[in-house]
């Protein structure tokens, strides 16, 4: 018997597979952004301008308040080692330009002296080379200060303090109970030390010397004497001996006087009759 030949069109269909055939990944065109146009240098400096103000808003944070100077710090420090343990002053209220420094200073005084500049609350130690160690200071009231020149007649650590009649008389509550005199310490009005100021042989009651109140560096308000800050006082008593030349130059200098506050020799010496501590 005979059998009929497949026709290629079965054959080739008993082939194909039945499982349905697998989808082909779909991919996303993604259209790209349209680049910006390139910016004008006008249009940046107007960009620029108006970020400005929103700038201003910005906190940054905290702003760090600066400290003390940490060589003035150490400058005004402790001095553990005196008689009387002096304490590290606080200068945090201080005006820098009272503090301890080495200025120009040209002068015809020689140097070595002491010159005294009270209406800028400023003491000068003469150096060489036009220079001066300065100090801020304190001075007296209207009507009590020293004016004219003096040397250095005798020097004191950590001196006893006597208040003259005068100041009992002037301020008989607070002075009147040391009329036997207040013995060193840290609350003495003269401080660590003294510098006595003399005419010749005479005491003229006049005095540099250092403070209880340090607050009134850089004022009027003693009776006459010449204050510095305690740790100034230490360091200008260690630089100077006896016999110093001292000049206090004139609350306004006369017309024979420079301008720069040097005295000219032979000005008139004040008289000191009256003079208090």
């Amino acid at each position: 018997m005979a059998f009929a030949t497949p026709s290629p069109l079965l054959l080739r269909r008993e082939h194909i597979p039945t499982d349905p055939i697998p989808e082909s990944p779909k991919v996303k065109f993604i259209m790209p952004m349209p680049l910006p146009r390139a910016a004008s240098p006008l249009r940046v400096a107007a960009l620029l301008l108006l970020s400005l103000p929103l700038a201003g808003c910005v906190s940054t944070g905290t702003p760090v308040k600066k400290g003390p100077d940490p060589m003035h710090v150490a400058m005004y420090g402790a001095h553990p080692d005196e008689r009387f343990p002096l304490p590290a002053m606080d200068i945090s209220k201080v005006d820098p330009k009272y503090f301890r420094q080495q200025v120009a200073y040209p002068t015809s005084e020689l140097p070595g002296t002491v010159v005294i500049d009270t209406n800028n609350r400023f003491l000068y130690l003469v150096q060489e080379n036009g220079m001066a160690m300065r100090y801020g200071i304190g001075v007296g009231k209207a009507g009590l200060e020293f004016e004219g020149s003096a040397r250095i007649g005798r020097k004191a650590e950590w001196p006893r303090w006597t208040p003259t009649q005068n100041m009992i008389a002037r301020e008989p509550e607070r002075n009147a109970q040391w009329a036997g005199g207040m013995e060193p310490g840290l609350t003495n009005p003269l401080g660590p030390r003294a510098l006595y100021l003399y005419q010749g042989d005479r005491d003229t009651l006049f005095r540099i010397h250092g403070t209880s109140e340090p607050w009134s560096i850089g004022k009027a308000v003693s009776s006459g004497c010449i204050r510095l800050f305690n740790q100034d006082i230490i360091d200008l008593y260690g630089r100077i001996p006896v016999n110093t030349r001292v000049v206090v130059l004139q609350e306004e200098a006369p017309q024979d006087m420079p301008a720069n506050g040097t005295p000219i020799a032979g000005a008139p010496v004040a008289d000191l009759g009256s003079a208090a501590i």
